[in-house]
């Protein structure tokens, strides 16, 4: 199981763009899914989170211009952020909880959770 983001760019003050990260394996269920940004010399910080069920939280930071949401038959997570600033300059990383699924040589299944799995991060520049 893997989370691939994509979508990050160089763009000009007050613009757009949408990330995706895609869910890819042996999945048999999505918890919870975030997306988090660490700009250089700074720690990493949550952007904004989504349950299962549709419940979304936001950094105060991001309030009003991002929105986070999900497509649970694809295993795909976005983040639409609009009227970007200089200060949303960072490496965004996608995050979630994964049950994993496996069969066994008797067909019987097991789940094993994945807590916290990371995708690779994509750069988000914004210029002033």
């Amino acid at each position: 199981v893997q989370l691939q983001a994509s979508g990050g760019g160089l763009v000009q003050a007050g613009g757009s763009l949408r990330l995706s990260c895609v869910a890819s394996g042996n999945i048999f269920s999505i918890n919870a899914m975030g997306w988090y940004r660490q700009a250089p010399g700074k720690q990493r910080e949550l952007v904004a989170t989504t349950t299962s069920g549709g419940s979304t939280n936001y950094a105060d930071s991001v309030k009003g211009r991002f929105t986070i949401s999900r497509d649970n038959a694809k295993n795909t997570m976005y983040l639409q952020m609009n009227s970007l600033k200089p200060e949303d300059t960072a490496v965004y990383y996608c995050n979630a909880d994964i049950d994993m699924k496996e069969y066994g040589v008797d067909q019987t299944l097991t789940l094993t959770r994945l807590s916290d799995l990371w995708g690779q991060g994509t750069q988000v520049t914004v210029s002033s």
